[in-house]
């Protein structure tokens, strides 16, 4: 299984970041997951609902860690990424 595509849509919360969506193997969508700043730094939350008793359940998620460790890392290097050009384009407008 291979990420082919990582979309996402910046944001400038406390702890919200990104949403990201995920395309696998070209032919995979999952849409919802979410950049965190948490207390140990950035981290990749999975697609998650409400349940009836208030508490979050995972719609969709990695059964193992390597798995999840390999989706985290190629959201959050793109997270950097367009963060980098975000930054660039705000240097570039408040300077012309």
């Amino acid at each position: 299984m291979e990420v082919t595509e990582v979309r996402l849509s910046l944001r400038n919360e406390d702890r919200l970041k990104a949403y990201a969506t995920v395309t696998f193997d070209d032919c995979f969508v999952v849409r919802g997951l979410k950049v965190i700043r948490g207390d140990k730094g950035l981290f990749v939350a999975m697609p998650s609902r409400k349940m009836r008793d208030g508490s979050y359940r995972d719609v969709a998620h990695p059964i193992n860690m390597d798995t999840r460790n390999y989706i985290q890392k190629i959201i959050l290097d793109e997270y950097e990424k367009q963060l980098d050009k975000a930054l660039e384009l705000a240097k570039t407008t408040i300077v012309e």
